[in-house]
């Protein structure tokens, strides 16, 4: 996740490294897991999912968890919550690159 000015926090920082050193493959993996699924998207699916936003409330709790995570005060539970929305974030991210690029074949096509 990419906090306000551009800086990644300590979480992501360490997702970006460790993960993909752990399996060669990082997201790359995910992606190619979701490209059947992105081949069910209408129109209306991908717009919906290329549109998609947190609530203000989830967007509040990840800044705070990213705060925290940034100036080492996570406690283990907050770590795997905010570890959960790194996650999840991913997911929907590469949901959402494919959903645009359905949205952009539909409009060249």
């Amino acid at each position: 996740m990419l906090r306000g000015g551009g800086k990644l926090s300590c979480l992501s920082q360490w997702a970006i490294y460790t993960i993909p050193m752990q399996n060669g493959h990082g997201s790359a993996v995910l992606d190619e897991m979701l490209e059947p699924v992105s081949r069910c998207f209408g129109l209306e699916t991908a717009r919906a999912l290329a549109g998609l936003c947190v609530t203000e409330r989830t967007q509040a709790r990840v800044d705070e968890l990213a705060e925290k995570c940034n100036e080492g005060q996570l406690t283990p539970e907050e770590h795997a919550e905010y570890e959960a929305y790194v996650q999840a974030s991913t997911l929907i991210g590469i949901l959402q690159a494919k959903a645009r690029r359905v949205l952009a074949r539909a409009k060249s096509g």
